[in-house]
C-alpha cells in the first residue's frame, strides 16, 4: 500500500513541474484606421509579380537560388533539426559494447561486455527537453521564413532604388543641358554688352553645381546596384539590370484583410510564439531537475581463456541495478535555474506582445503611406508641369531683356527640385507597397 502511495506522490510532483504557456493578452482591433482603396486586390504569396516587371521576377528567382542569407537560415534549420534528434535520444536506452584482453605469465583471457543504461523520465525532464527542442525548431523555421520575406522586400526595394536613381540621373542630365543652353545665351549677351560678367559667373556656377550633383547620383546608383547584386548572391562586377525608369512599373493596391488575421500571417509573430513555447518547456525541465532521477543499468559479459577451458568453455554473467539520485544541496544552483527559466518565459511574453503591437503599427503606417503618397504624386505631377512652364517663360523674358538672370536661375532650381521630388515620390509609393506586403506577411500563413 505504501508503494502505491509513493507512486501517486511521484506522479503528482511530476505534474507540478509543468505549467500552461503564458500568452500576451491583446485584443486585435476590429478594423484598421486606414481603409483599403476601392478595388484593392487580395494578398498573394507571389506579391512581387504585381509590380508588372519581368526583370524583378528574374531577380527574385536569382535570390532564391543564390542568396547567402537564405542559405544561412536553411543551415540554422538543419542545426535545430539535429538538436531535436539529440534531445529525443534521451528518451531511449544507451548501449555500450566493451572488449578487453589480459595476458598473464602463462595464459591469456579476454572478455566482452555489453552495458545498457536508461533514465526513467518519471518527472518529464527529458520529455520537456524534447518539447523545447521541437519548439526551437519551429521558431528557427519561422525565422527562415521571415528572412526570406525580408530578402524579397530588400530585393524589390533595391531594384526600385536603382531605377529611381537612373530616372533622377536622366532628369539631372536634362537640367544640365538646360543650364548649359542658358549659359550660352548669357555668354552671347555678355559679349554684346547686354549683361555684366556677374551673370556669366552665376550661370557658370549653376552649370558646375549640376555637374557635381550628377556625379553624386552616379555614385549612389553604382552603390545601390552593388547592394542589389549581393542580395541575389552575385558579384557586383559585371552585374547589371536593363530597366532605366520607374514609369513602366505598376503600383499595386492591396486589401489588408481583417486585423485578427495578422496574427497568423507573419512569420516573425509565429517565431515569437514558438520561442515562448520553448521557454515554457525549458522551465518544465528546470523544475524537474529539482526532483529525484531514477537510473536503470544492466550489463552482460562473456569471458574466455586458457585458464577457463577446463570449466567447459566461456563463462557468462548478467547484472541489473537501479539507482535513485536526489539533489540535496547545490548551493541554490537548481532553484536559481528555475528562477531564470521563469523570468525568461515572462520576458518572452513581453517580447511577443511587443512584436504584435509593432506588427499592427507596421500595417497602419504602410496603409497611411500608400494612400497619401498616391495623392502626393498626383499633386507633384502638377507642380512639375507648372515649373517647366515657368522656366520656359523665364527664358523667353530673359532673352527679351524683360527679366534678369536671377529669375531664370530661380526657375531652373524650381524645375529641378520639382522633377527630383516627383521621382522620389514615385519611389516612395513603390516602397510603401513593398512595406505593406511585408507588414502583412507577404502572403505567408502559419501552418501552410
Amino acid at each position: 500500500m505504501k508503494s502505491f502511495t509513493a507512486i501517486g506522490l511521484v506522479l503528482l510532483v511530476g505534474c507540478a513541474t509543468t505549467s500552461p504557456t503564458l500568452t500576451p493578452q491583446i485584443a486585435p482591433p476590429t478594423a484598421y484606421s486606414e481603409a483599403a482603396a476601392p478595388g484593392a486586390a487580395q494578398l498573394t504569396g507571389d506579391w512581387w509579380n504585381t509590380f508588372n516587371s519581368a526583370e524583378l521576377r528574374a531577380l527574385v528567382d536569382q535570390a532564391f537560388a543564390g542568396s547567402p542569407d537564405l542559405a544561412i537560415a536553411a543551415e540554422r534549420v538543419r542545426q535545430a533539426e539535429a538538436q531535436v534528434q539529440i534531445a529525443g535520444a534521451s528518451l531511449f536506452p544507451s548501449l555500450d559494447l566493451g572488449f578487453s584482453t589480459r595476458k598473464a605469465r602463462d595464459s591469456e583471457s579476454s572478455s566482452t561486455t555489453l552495458g545498457a543504461s536508461y533514465e526513467l523520465d518519471v518527472f518529464g525532464r527529458n520529455a520537456a527537453g524534447v518539447r523545447g527542442a521541437e519548439a526551437a525548431l519551429r521558431a528557427t523555421a519561422f525565422d527562415r521564413d521571415a528572412a526570406r520575406l525580408t530578402l524579397l522586400a530588400g530585393v524589390a526595394t533595391a531594384y526600385f532604388e536603382v531605377l529611381s536613381l537612373r530616372g533622377r540621373l536622366a532628369v539631372s542630365r536634362e537640367n544640365l543641358a538646360v543650364a548649359e543652353r542658358v549659359l550660352r545665351v548669357v555668354e552671347a549677351r555678355a559679349r554684346n554688352g547686354a549683361v555684366s560678367p556677374l551673370d556669366v559667373a552665376r550661370q557658370q556656377a549653376a552649370v558646375l553645381a549640376q555637374r557635381a550633383g550628377l556625379l553624386a547620383l552616379e555614385q549612389q546608383e553604382r552603390q545601390t546596384l552593388a547592394a542589389l547584386a549581393i542580395l541575389v548572391g552575385r558579384l557586383p562586377e559585371g552585374f547589371a539590370i536593363q530597366a532605366s525608369t520607374l514609369a513602366d512599373l505598376a503600383v499595386p493596391s492591396i486589401d489588408p484583410g481583417l486585423p485578427a488575421e495578422l496574427l497568423v500571417r507573419r512569420p516573425d509573430l509565429a517565431a515569437a510564439e514558438a520561442g515562448l513555447a520553448a521557454a515554457n518547456a525549458d522551465l518544465a525541465a528546470a523544475r524537474a531537475a529539482l526532483l529525484p532521477s531514477i537510473q536503470l543499468t544492466a550489463s552482460a559479459g562473456v569471458a574466455s581463456g586458457a585458464l577457463l577451458a577446463f570449466l567447459g568453455g566461456p563463462s557468462t554473467g548478467l547484472a541489473v541495478a537501479a539507482s535513485v539520485l536526489q539533489p540535496i544541496f547545490d548551493g541554490g544552483r537548481l532553484k536559481g535555474s528555475v528562477s531564470i527559466a521563469e523570468s525568461r518565459e515572462r520576458e518572452l511574453v513581453e517580447t511577443y506582445r511587443k512584436a504584435i503591437l509593432a506588427a499592427f503599427a507596421d500595417v497602419e503606417n504602410a496603409l497611411s503611406a500608400a494612400g497619401r503618397l498616391a495623392q502626393r504624386e498626383a499633386l507633384q505631377v502638377q507642380v512639375e508641369a507648372r515649373a517647366r512652364e515657368a522656366l520656359r517663360l523665364a527664358e523667353v523674358r530673359y532673352r527679351e531683356g524683360a527679366d534678369d538672370l536671377l529669375s531664370v536661375l530661380d526657375a531652373q532650381r524650381t524645375l529641378f527640385d520639382a522633377q527630383d521630388q516627383l521621382a522620389l515620390t514615385r519611389l516612395d509609393r513603390l516602397e510603401a507597397s513593398v512595406a505593406l506586403f511585408k507588414a502583412l506577411g507577404g502572403g505567408w500563413e502559419k501552418g501552410a
